[in-house]
């Protein structure tokens, strides 16, 4: 076998996607709000990008007594700004082809107006004056009390032990066994004073806390003074997992209680808290801001507009578009506004255009679903990306792109741009039907059958197939889970059997 080294000249086809293509790709992507983050930290890294003001009769600083402007921004920049008709190639080509022979020494600091430095420090002291304190823990709850407790040293500092291993998250359960709180070589002593801690830990509010399985949590709940306090020890303390399996004639027949009785204390048991220590969680509920309003006309057709007027609108600044042209500017100067003017360039381009795809977009969605926005959820049509893509004259990624993370403000109340997309089947009569209707049917049976005999997977699939929806057993098995209704068994009531 022979090796040898050599140049070979090959040609070769390889895709590869602009910068300028990517940019556009992520501005398109974001929602409202991380938008106008976005375009907040661009304007900080490109001194040459301006916003226009807000409110257009609000008076501005440079006006003179008689009302007329001394800045005349508002003129001539906005002409760089593109709209869906022109794209201003000749103002942007001419500045960058001015002349270059200039003096080469330039400062590169960022020129920020008063206006922009004082916009800054006033988001600064807003950001200071909206911060949330810092909620208080399980932790710092439980020791606040325990520390008001007059108990032995020993006991104390075991019990600030078991409090520092107790998770919030975890329901506030004491998952680590005494022993490993202990040292390797404890005593019989040191064990009795952990078993004292203990139970000193979990007299504390809330009640249940530092439990060691559901079981002490519950029984740890209950009171003297509460109706049916025997049953529901008995109960809890045996026959937990009968109670979760609905299986009544079984602890009827171990306990002699009435099928009515265990229902009645079943019920009760369900003001009970199986995870006490939820309520130091902090639970995040995210901000939802609609890029979509949809709203009806006159005529009745569904029309969209996007809610970004949080959007600031960009320009190249004045200032930087006569320094260009200034004679006294260096060479050096020169090709940083240049560079700067082409990154502002494509930010705005990338803007407009993400404006103009998700309005087609949109609009697309909503022609496509005018069922579900007049009649309600059960009229959703089967949607595939694929169709609004081939509806816009777009590729289906550009689609997906567009409705991520976005949210439509709908008739029917705030909506994910993504609920709109659900698949479906089709009907004996050909029809096509989206999941979300057989759900929505699903429930409609299962809420109106009789209790004392709930329809069984098989039942499901037959009263569906009454009304023109085949489906398989193992798909209404599916979506019962996903929909976290529990099986028939568990859904029978025992109280009506006897009864009927």
């Amino acid at each position: 076998m022979r090796m040898s080294m050599g140049l070979d000249a090959r040609q070769l086809q390889v895709q590869k996607i602009a910068p300028r293509m990517i940019q556009s790709m992520e501005i398109l992507q974001l929602p409202v709000q991380a938008l106008q983050e976005r375009i907040e930290r661009e304007m900080n890294e490109n001194p040459l990008l301006e916003q226009q003001d807000s409110d257009p009769l609000a008076p501005d600083e440079n006006d003179d007594v008689d009302g007329n402007s001394k800045d005349t921004r508002a003129e001539t920049e906005k002409e760089l700004v593109v709209d869906n008709d022109h794209d201003n190639k000749e103002d942007f080509e001419r500045l960058l082809n001015m002349d270059s022979e200039l003096p080469n020494t330039f400062d590169d600091s960022f020129r920020r107006s008063a206006n922009r430095i004082q916009d800054d420090a006033d988001r600064r002291h807003d950001l200071m004056a909206n911060a949330e304190m810092r909620p208080e823990s399980l932790n710092d709850f439980l020791l606040h009390q325990l520390a008001e407790m007059d108990i032995d040293d020993h006991v104390e500092a075991m019990a600030e032990r078991i409090i520092s291993t107790l998770d919030a998250r975890d329901g506030g359960y004491l998952r680590m066994p005494l022993n490993d709180l202990l040292p390797s070589n404890h005593s019989k002593e040191d064990l009795e004073i952990a078993k004292e801690a203990l139970a000193v830990v979990q007299s504390l509010e809330p009640i249940g806390i530092a439990a060691r399985d559901l079981r002490e949590c519950l029984l740890l709940q209950l009171q003297p003074e509460m109706p049916l306090h025997d049953e529901m020890k008995t109960l809890i303390s045996n026959h937990l997992q009968d109670l979760a399996e609905n299986r009544m004639p079984a602890i009827q027949r171990k306990t002699g209680f009435s099928i009515e009785t265990i229902q009645t204390a079943r019920d009760a048991m369900h003001k009970l808290n199986p995870k006490p220590g939820n309520a130091f969680t902090k639970t995040y509920v995210p901000t939802v801001t609609p890029d979509v309003i949809v709203e009806q006309d006159e005529s009745g057709d569904y029309k969209v507009t996007l809610d970004d007027d949080r959007v600031p609108r960009l320009y190249i600044s004045e200032y930087y578009r006569t320094r260009l042209q200034d004679p006294t500017s260096t060479n050096e100067e020169r090709e940083f506004i240049k560079k700067k003017i082409n990154g502002a360039q494509w930010l705005i381009d990338s803007i407009e255009q993400r404006r103009s795809t998700l309005t087609k977009v949109a609009q697309a969605i909503v022609e496509h679903q005018s069922r579900f926005l007049d009649e309600g959820p059960e009229a959703i049509e089967p949607l595939k990306m694929q169709q609004i893509a081939d509806r816009v004259g777009v590729h289906v990624t550009t689609v997906s792109r567009a409705v991520d993370d976005k949210w439509m403000q709908t008739p029917r109340g705030i909506l994910p741009m993504k609920r709109f997309f659900v698949g479906g089947t089709q009907t004996d009569g050909g029809e096509d039907v989206a999941w979300d209707t057989i759900r929505l049917k699903l429930q409609e049976l299962i809420d109106k059958e009789d209790k004392s005999s709930p329809h069984s997977d098989e039942d499901l699939v037959e009263e569906l197939n009454k009304v023109g929806m085949t489906v398989a057993r193992r798909t209404v098995t599916k979506y019962r889970k996903k929909m976290g209704i529990p099986s028939s068994r568990q859904r029978r009531d025992w109280s009506l059997v006897k009864k009927s």
